[in-house]
C-alpha cells in the first residue's frame, strides 16, 4: 500500500457537492481507501485569474494502484463527473492532482510527482499541512518551509478555509 496525497478543487455548479461525489468516486474505486479529507478551502483562481474562486481540498489515501493507474482513476472521476478540459488553468466542474505518491519522484510524459507546481500553490500546501504536518518531499524538504518560504515571499490570504469536513465511514 502507498499513501498518496490528493488535490481537489471546483469553481463551477454546486462546488462543496462537487468535491463529496469525488471523494464518493473515490472510495468506490477498487484499490484506494479515503483516510484523511482536510477541510475545504475557498481560494481565489490561480494561474488565469478571470474566473469565480475555487473551493479546494486534500484527501490522503492508501492506494494499491501503481501511479499511472491512480492517474487513470482520477482522470476517469473528472470524465464521469464532467470535467471538459478545454483551456489550462481555466474553470473546471472538478479538478483532482495527484500531489504526493509515497517518497517517489514521478516524471513521465503525463504525470510529474510530486505536483509541479507544489510550491506555488498555497492553497494546495494548506490542507496538506493540516492533515499531514510532518509531509516532506521525496528529496526531503518539509511541506511546512515551502509553506514558510512561499508566505514571506507571496500573498496567501486569498486561501480561506470555509468548513471542516470529517470522514464517516
Amino acid at each position: 500500500m502507498t499513501t498518496a496525497y490528493l488535490g481537489l478543487g471546483s469553481n463551477l455548479g454546486d462546488r462543496e457537492k462537487n468535491l463529496a461525489t469525488a471523494r464518493k468516486l473515490l472510495e468506490a474505486t477498487p484499490g484506494i481507501r479515503v483516510t484523511q479529507a482536510s477541510s475545504v478551502y475557498i481560494t481565489a483562481p490561480w494561474g488565469k485569474t478571470d474566473q469565480d474562486d475555487f473551493l479546494n481540498q486534500v484527501l490522503a489515501i492508501e492506494t494499491e494502484l501503481a501511479a499511472g493507474e491512480l492517474l487513470e482513476a482520477v482522470l476517469n472521476i473528472e470524465k464521469r463527473m464532467g470535467r471538459v478540459r478545454q483551456e489550462r488553468w481555466g474553470p473546471r466542474l472538478i479538478d483532482i492532482d495527484i500531489i504526493l505518491f509515497g517518497r517517489e519522484t514521478i516524471n513521465t510524459g503525463n504525470l510529474t510527482v510530486p505536483h509541479p507546481y507544489l510550491k506555488e500553490r498555497a492553497f494546495v500546501l494548506i490542507p496538506l499541512l493540516e492533515i499531514a504536518p510532518t509531509a516532506v518531499l521525496p528529496g526531503g524538504e518539509s511541506v511546512r518551509a515551502i509553506l514558510e518560504n512561499l508566505t514571506k515571499n507571496t500573498e496567501t490570504g486569498c486561501v480561506k478555509k470555509v468548513t471542516v469536513l470529517k470522514l464517516t465511514n
